[in-house]
């Protein structure tokens, strides 16, 4: 192996620039060359055509900052499979020898997995780098601490625009099928309720939960000031199960059509029994809100940060974390180990498992949220028992990010 294309693919997050660093510099230190494949699989696959390709040579690797988030070689979701083209594995293989490129790096989810499975299968040499901000695929993956950390910080700074309006805050974040970000940002932040798509809301078990709240920190402020936050995962489900999908939308090269928006569905179930309720009018009152055909009853506002909560910075767990599954893909490759999926790189021991168990989607587990819910955090359904099992640990723990 003398020469190796880095590709992100999917979405962007914190850390991608560590996968690419590591990446760049151990195949330096091996005697190997490193270049950039850009705009992930639809670089790859228009490789034939592109003049010429950025080598990182030490001096292009010192202009990549790993406290940046985002990509320096871009991304693209372009599922290779789906290309309308007969050829289209002929041609990637062209362009990796017009190149010289012997092998690939690939960071991504399980989407950009599922495409690594599918280009070892025809014979194209590549190690799967795991990237998600959302957290379900193993148990951590590149961006995950860097959005959890803007989620926290977002819905903290938030609460003072619902305290100065005594206002209900509904902020949406992402998290397609699973709520790894908004239950870890969610309890960081301290709000008041979790909406996940592991767990069907019962909007009137939720609706107590934050009414009751926002009334108590009202009425006992001296100013009459409070608010009470939620966040909620894009993907939540309605009290059916069934995912809220505009249908109208056209799917992407991976199947995933539009989302209808959690947040705006979550506000009109909260309105809508805040208008029924008969205690919101002499709540007003008492606090010296209600103004007749004006202000009668609370304001409930949704938020949605969106790309907010992947771009900017990244936190020193992922710049960790990307760096040496960057570097461990590169070992890896060195060893001729191929269509695998990092999965740590400490203490000298180089971990990594076959990328079809690595992409199985990973959900939040139901015991975390017990848990929690015996702290008063509300997950939109009556508290469930919380069982512990006591385990004695021997030798060092695995560290975990």
């Amino acid at each position: 192996m003398e020469k190796i294309g880095i590709i992100t693919s999917g979405g962007d997050c914190g850390g991608l620039n560590g996968v690419i660093k590591g990446a760049a510099l151990t195949a330096l230190h091996k005697g190997m060359q490193a270049y950039i494949i850009p705009n992930g699989y639809a670089g790859l696959y228009n490789l034939v055509d592109i003049a010429k390709l950025t080598e990182l040579t030490a001096d292009r690797i010192e202009a990549i900052d790993v406290f940046v988030a985002g990509s320096e070689a871009g991304n693209s979701r372009v599922k290779v499979s789906k290309i309308k083209d007969d050829k289209k594995y002929d041609r990637i293989k062209e362009g990796l020898k017009k190149f010289g490129l012997d092998a690939l790096v690939i960071a991504g989810g399980d989407d950009t997995g599922s495409v690594v499975v599918d280009l070892s299968a025809q014979g194209i040499p590549c190690v799967h780098a795991p990237k998600t901000m959302d957290l379900d695929l193993m148990p951590y993956s590149v961006g995950g601490d860097s959005t959890i950390n803007r989620i926290a910080q977002q819905l903290h700074d938030i609460k003072t625009t619902g305290r100065t309006h005594n206002r209900i805050i509904v902020m949406e974040v992402f998290g397609r099928y699973a709520g790894h970000t908004a239950f870890r940002g969610g309890v960081a932040a301290d709000v008041d309720a979790i909406l996940i798509p592991e767990i069907p809301v019962d909007f009137d078990v939720l609706y107590k939960v934050v009414r009751d709240k926002f009334i108590k920190r009202i009425e006992n402020s001296d100013v009459h000031a409070g608010t009470a936050t939620v966040v909620v995962a894009e993907g939540l489900r309605d009290a059916s199960g069934n995912e809220l999908v505009d249908m109208s939308s056209e799917p992407d090269s991976f199947g995933h059509r539009k989302l209808i928006g959690a947040g705006k569905y979550v506000v009109k179930q909260i309105e809508d029994r805040i208008k029924a309720d008969p205690e919101i009018k002499a709540f007003m009152k008492r606090t010296g809100q209600f103004v007749a055909g004006v202000y009668e009853i609370p304001e409930v506002r949704d938020l949605r940060p969106g790309h907010l909560v992947r771009c900017g910075s990244t936190t020193p767990v992922d710049s960790n974390f990307g760096l040496e599954v960057g570097a461990g893909a590169v070992e890896l490759i060195s060893q001729g180990v191929f269509g695998v999926t990092m999965v740590s790189y400490q203490a000298g021991k180089l971990e990594y498992m076959d990328v079809k168990e690595a992409i199985v989607q990973r959900l939040v587990s139901p015991a975390d949220v017990a848990l929690y819910e015996t702290l008063g955090v509300c997950f939109g359904r009556k508290p469930e028992a919380n069982k512990v099992d006591a385990v004695k640990v021997t030798g060092t723990p695995k560290r975990v990010y």
